[in-house]
């Protein structure tokens, strides 16, 4: 079957099935087990109307939990389990993790992306959004910055590693040191560095991410405000730090925590650049070393990102909540 009409049958069939669905279970709600007649009509409307809003949920509901809850589950229940499937070993996958200094590294080597990443992609971000503001080419400006969110991560990776090659002839860095007089050298190999290294990467990619949203919170600021603190003396700094930063913190926290998040989840800029050598490891990439070689121990991982992710996520969901009141 031709690939358009495959999507054509499936919406047809996928639309059909919903309307259909929500028709008959409202005609048997009201027909068959609430019935609006008798002397009980008005007891079985109530009944109906409680359990109607139900009815509405039950897709979505059935939805999330045949692809999120069940996965995650089934995931679990797999990480208990032995390199071939077959034995049950209960928590060993999770202690023979925490015994590895691979492991280790890569736990550690998140944290300093969670520290440094959001941190850094929020700061450029807010600082490039209250500059360009003030230009009059800043949507220019602004657009050129936002650009690398068009990119792949791979695709920035491969851009980066140009940047970053041994050769002075092509790695920017090398062809300053060669300059100076200094010996060339790889920096993606220099330990405990060129994790830094890939991590300027992220902060490229997101900067524009965070300048646009945070560019949005700082022109819905009252005029007033700053008005007021101009009358009272305050300078530039003061303006911006005391008046402007508390009033759009709860975006700023927003911003932050979701570029934690997709921290959490980032593979390809690591496995482009280094594939997990030279101490770069983090826990998605060190969960790819196993992938095809032992489930248990690469589900087991894979459950423990899920673990770092997830109070994160619910922080982020409670801010948005906050913002939209």
């Amino acid at each position: 079957m031709p690939p358009v009409l495959q999507g054509i049958l499936t919406i047809i069939i996928g639309v059909g099935g919903c309307v259909g669905y929500f028709y008959a279970s409202n005609l048997i709600l009201d027909k068959v087990i609430f019935p609006a007649k008798g002397p009980k009509a008005g007891i079985n409307i109530n009944r109906a109307n409680k359990v109607r809003p139900w009815l509405f949920l039950f897709p979505a509901m059935f939805a999330l939990g045949l692809y999120l809850a069940y996965p995650v589950v089934g995931s679990f229940w797999r990480s208990l389990f032995d390199r071939s499937g077959a034995n049950f070993i209960g928590l060993g996958n999770y202690f023979d993790l925490f015994s590895e200094s691979t492991f280790r590294t890569a736990v550690f080597n998140n944290l300093l992306w969670v520290l440094f990443v959001p941190a850094m992609a929020t700061f450029l971000g807010l600082l490039v959004a209250q500059l360009t503001d003030r230009l009059s080419w800043g949507n220019i400006a602004k657009s050129l910055i936002f650009m690398p969110m068009a990119i792949s991560f791979v695709g920035a990776s491969l851009i980066w590693k140009f940047v970053y090659a041994a050769n002075p002839d092509i790695g920017i860095i090398n062809a300053l040191r060669d300059f100076f007089g200094m010996q060339t050298l790889d920096p993606l190999q220099v330990q405990f560095w060129n994790n830094f290294f890939l991590m300027f990467i992220l902060v490229w990619i997101q900067t524009g991410f965070a300048m646009v949203i945070l560019s949005a919170a700082l022109r819905g600021i009252p005029e007033e405000t700053i008005e007021a603190a101009i009358i009272d003396g305050a300078n530039a700094f003061q303006i911006f730090f005391q008046i402007k930063v508390p009033q759009i913190m709860g975006t700023i926290v927003v911003v932050w925590t979701t570029i934690t998040i997709l921290v959490l989840k980032v593979f390809d800029i690591v496995y482009t650049m280094t594939g997990g050598n030279f101490g770069t490891h983090i826990l998605p990439s060190y969960m790819m070393t196993y992938m095809f070689r032992d489930d248990g121990r690469a589900t087991a991982v894979a459950f423990v990102i899920m673990l770092l992710v997830l109070p994160v996520m619910i922080w982020n969901i409670r801010q948005a909540r906050k913002e939209m009141r």
